[in-house]
């Protein structure tokens, strides 16, 4: 029973990652870059932004969105949760009364519904879970290319029904920042691609290393535009509430989906982790470029507290699922 335990609290542990990524919040708070710096790292944060879309192109393989490609109900279900049914919500909880949703956070949780679902994250559980991998990586990647396109523009839909519309700028900024490093990388691939295979360790630093750039540079313009005088301790709290509530119904709505539709074990798996997560390392850059100035960091918020939230939740799913397995006969 100890052993038991023991491997649930190492499953759900805080992810090292998400620490560090707090650390940037602290350390900006504490020394926040303005001045002569402010320039500076504006400039590093486009090339940051740039490099990871173009690694984002290089390192997806073509050949994993072909496969499984034939299951689009499975497919097709995935992508309703994430781009409609999670917009919805989003949507609807960004409505609430001030006193349920800061007025401040509500555009950070309509964007947050808008994003991408992972790929790392939901390939490992769903291989934890021993559910169908091959369409996770199919679906999860599907979801990150068609997203490019799909969250800027569904941000600015949602975003103008708020009274806060995207402008023409941002919409140019995501085709020279976004678009056109990740179709260089996708057509750079045959060329680089063994090679940024046999550095995937090392390029993972660097895509990591840019997006705690990105998250530094937005939460030093925040503070020094005052973003802790705007949103408080309770606010946070109130913020994290509204993630957990939004995760445990698209949780239990894709979960109901994949049975009502008659979907195996496998396949639900796949559905439940795919379309119930959403992507910090999309949504951190694709924020930097939408949102540029001291009201990233109020974007930035919902992502952030959301994604612990997902990967502690789906942590316990995954062992869940791995554990009726293991009280199940294989079959061939």
């Amino acid at each position: 029973m100890s052993s038991e335990r023991s491997g649930l609290f190492a499953r759900i542990k805080p992810d090292w990652y998400i620490i560090l990524i707090v650390s940037m919040v602290v350390l900006a708070s504490i020394l926040p870059a303005h001045g002569a710096a402010t320039p500076v790292f504006g400039l590093a944060t486009k090339i940051a932004i740039g490099l990871v879309f173009f690694l984002h192109g290089a390192k997806l393989s073509r050949e994993a969105v072909i496969r499984g490609i034939t299951h689009w109900r499975l497919h097709l279900l995935v992508l309703a949760a994430t781009f409609v049914l999670f917009p919805m919500l989003t949507l609807l909880m960004a409505a609430l009364p001030a006193w349920i949703t800061p007025v401040a956070l509500a555009p950070g949780i309509v964007f947050l519904g808008c994003l991408p679902s992972t790929i790392q994250s939901s390939i490992g559980f769903t291989a934890i879970a021993r559910g169908n991998v091959a369409a996770t990586v199919a679906s999860a990647t599907a979801s990150n290319l068609l997203g490019i396109a799909i969250t800027p523009l569904l941000g600015a839909l949602l975003m103008h029904a708020q009274g806060n519309g995207l402008s023409f700028h941002s919409v140019q900024s995501i085709v020279v920042q976004l678009l056109v490093p990740f179709v260089a990388g996708q057509l750079l691939r045959p060329v680089i691609g063994p090679w940024i295979a046999a550095r995937a360790k090392l390029l993972s630093y660097v895509d990591r290393g840019s997006i705690l750039l990105v998250v530094y540079s937005a939460f030093s313009e925040a503070v020094t535009g005052g973003i802790w005088r705007q949103v408080s301790a309770l606010d946070l709290v109130r913020l994290a509430f509204i993630c957990l509530v939004l995760l445990g119904l698209v949780l239990l709505a894709t979960l109901m989906a994949a049975r009502a539709f008659g979907f195996p074990t496998e396949d639900e798996i796949t559905i439940l982790f795919c379309g119930s997560k959403k992507s910090l390392a999309s949504g951190v850059p694709m924020a930097g470029v939408l949102f540029p100035g001291a009201g990233l960091g109020l974007m930035l918020l919902p992502i952030m507290i959301f994604h612990q939230l997902q990967l502690m939740a789906c942590a316990v799913i995954a062992q869940r699922y791995a554990r009726r397995a293991d009280t199940t006969p294989e079959t061939v």
